[in-house]
């Protein structure tokens, strides 16, 4: 397994396993040269979100891999967690619908998480 796919597959569990909501990887690496993965996930308030946070860094750190940084901490409305080769936004329920990186994404490929395994 490739290192970003081995990324996003950790991201993706620490989330699951903090109850995120809505989780989607998205695979940009054919078109774009920002990231291989987009991570998505929502918290349903200001605690989770907060909790989502530290469990992705947490879980990616224990593997060494550590965030190139960490952006909206303070907002906790919109998070964005930069570690190079993936990036994970972990959004408010508000904001995930009012930006809809997925719509924006559409030419990336949604990965089912069984495929990042």
């Amino acid at each position: 397994m490739d290192q970003s796919k081995k990324m996003a597959s950790i991201a993706y569990e620490a989330l699951e396993s903090k109850k995120g909501e809505d989780i989607k990887v998205i695979d940009i690496s054919d078109i774009s040269v920002i990231a291989d993965y987009f991570v998505i996930a929502t918290g349903t308030n200001a605690s989770q979100v907060d909790t989502l946070v530290r469990a992705v860094e947490d879980s990616l750190s224990e593997k060494g891999f550590e965030p190139k940084r960490i952006e909206g901490i303070k907002s906790v409305s919109w998070i964005l967690m930069d570690y190079g080769d993936i990036i994970i936004h972990i959004f408010s329920e508000e904001d995930r619908l009012f930006y809809n990186l997925e719509k924006i994404w559409t030419n990336g490929k949604l990965i089912d998480n069984d495929l990042l395994k």
